[in-house]
């Protein structure tokens, strides 16, 4: 077997291979040998089939076999021996003239194939010894605790049936249709929405509109949208929405501390409040490990500088503009409107892409010199924690992961790279800065937004948390999730 280097730019590698028809038809009498003893052909007794017969027969379907082994197990085996790793899978090509196929399959004709390639380049890892982040951390204060608890409290307060009018602070249950120019529009409608009168949920001007209807009334109210609602088709427009009252409660006493964890399944009120403690403490941990993460990125990306793969590049700026423009279809904003071009966008998000495939090269460089592993039950944990957040799914998630080359990457990935980031933590200069909630939670420029930050419609900061509502061991929620208002329904998947 002949391998020739035909290419050799950059990254960029092309590599020739060649095997003679001889050595070909060698492999093929060796594997009519191994079968000689096991076909069945009528006329012949078994292990008397003359080598010429079962050429005939077979010669054309084995030498098919061997082209396969060998275009699956030489790759790997060339890289391996130059001691370069793919960056993608290699693309191979063979001829695609018949006869020529042909000629192969009767070994007539030696067998080629190319294999097209980009290397990962060698990465020569640099002391991280003068590496300095500040790690923030914010106090909990006993007030925000008792805050939490009380709206834990609110969401959880039982309603009784009134009959009556409603007013400031009963709940109503109600079925309600949009419409602008008395034409319904996406997501503006409900059944059995429950609404506490006064807790603004809706559009201003909504629930001031249900002050003192009853149990069966039907009415249709006026509201005009914000100016700035996300909808842009619904934003400034006037719109009715009929109403249809199903039932009108009056809010019961608030149960608080023991009487609140007694009801949600605890032993006590300290209890309660280690868990909401706990859980605020989880979230402020969290941006706090965001913001450190981002500061060791930030200086591993000046520390490094070296071409990356443009495939791999190709393939995260792919996934990062489907990202981009889903969001915009969702807000229906557009560049303009963000005030900045296509053009410029694509540009900084290309940036983007760069830096997150060099930021992973490095990170993955240092984690294999470290000896970071990813174990098994930390897949396991990673693929439970996937079928929870897709309730119903669980068995075509399973299968897709089953069957899906490469899909435990993805499991495997994140995890892998938190780890290496726990490994570098150790060996950088940590300093602790206690600092005020709001200064914590006060939205950083992140990653996805460089410089052309305004591409996009605006998000959150991914690390921003709020102190939780849900109260809960194990946990089960303290406070049901809110259904959709009108007046986030008609836009409900997309901005916020």
């Amino acid at each position: 077997m002949q391998v020739i280097e035909t290419l050799a730019e950059g990254l960029k590698r092309e590599i020739k291979v060649v095997i003679p028809a001889k050595d070909m038809e060698v492999r093929m009498n060796e594997r009519l040998a191994e079968v000689k003893d096991k076909v069945r052909i009528n006329g012949f007794r078994p292990g008397k089939v003359p080598v010429a017969h079962l050429k005939k027969v077979y010669g054309k379907s084995i030498m098919a076999d061997l082209v396969n082994e060998i275009v699956r197990d030489q790759p790997p085996a060339i890289l391996s021996e130059r001691g370069e790793k793919s960056a993608t899978q290699p693309e191979i090509a063979m001829t695609e003239d018949k006869d020529e196929a042909e000629k192969i399959l009767a070994a007539e004709a030696d067998f080629e194939f190319t294999l097209s390639y980009e290397v990962i380049p060698a990465i020569e890892l640099k002391s991280v010894k003068g590496v300095k982040v500040t790690r923030e951390v914010a106090e909990i204060a006993d007030e925000e605790v008792t805050e939490q608890i009380l709206k834990i409290a609110e969401s959880a307060r039982s309603y009784e049936t009134k009959k009556g009018k409603a007013a400031d602070g009963d709940r109503v249950t109600i079925d309600y249709l949009g419409k602008v120019d008395g034409v319904a529009f996406d997501g503006g409608k409900d059944e059995d929405s429950q609404l506490v009168l006064g807790s603004n949920r809706f559009i201003p001007g909504f629930e001031e509109q249900l002050v003192g209807v009853k149990a069966g009334d039907e009415k249709v109210i006026t509201v005009t949208f914000p100016a700035d609602y996300p909808a842009k088709n619904l934003a400034g427009k006037e719109a009715t929405f009929d109403i249809n009252v199903k039932e009108v409660a009056a809010p019961g006493e608030i149960e608080i501390y023991d009487e609140l964890a007694s009801k949600l399944g605890l032993e006590s009120a300290d209890r309660l409040k280690e868990i909401v403690r706990g859980k605020i403490e989880s979230q402020y941990g969290s941006v706090t490990r965001q913001k450190v993460k981002r500061q060791i990125l930030d200086q591993l990306d000046e520390m490094y500088h070296f071409d990356t793969p443009q495939k791999l590049v190709d393939a995260e700026f792919a996934s990062i503009w489907r990202q981009i423009q889903t969001d915009l279809a969702e807000s229906g904003k557009t560049f303009e409107d963000e005030d900045t071009t296509e053009e410029k966008a694509r540009e900084e998000y290309r940036k983007l892409a760069e830096r997150r495939v060099r930021l992973g090269l490095v990170l993955s460089e240092i984690g294999e010199k470290a000896g970071v592993e990813v174990s098994e039950d930390e897949l396991q944990r990673a693929l439970y924690a996937q079928l929870q957040q897709f309730p119903g799914q669980e068995k075509e998630i399973l299968e897709f992961f089953r069957n899906t080359p490469g899909a435990s990457a993805n499991l495997r990935a994140p995890i892998f790279e938190e780890k290496v980031i726990d490994h570098l933590l150790t060996e950088v200069d940590v300093t602790d800065k206690t600092v005020s909630k709001e200064a914590l939670l006060a939205d950083d420029e992140d990653e996805d937004k460089p410089a052309a930050k305004k591409a996009a419609p605006k998000k959150k900061a991914a690390a921003k948390a709020e102190a939780t509502e849900a109260a809960v061991e194990g946990e089960e929620a303290a406070a049901p999730k809110k259904k959709a208002a009108p007046k986030k329904k008609a836009a409900e998947d997309s901005a916020e």
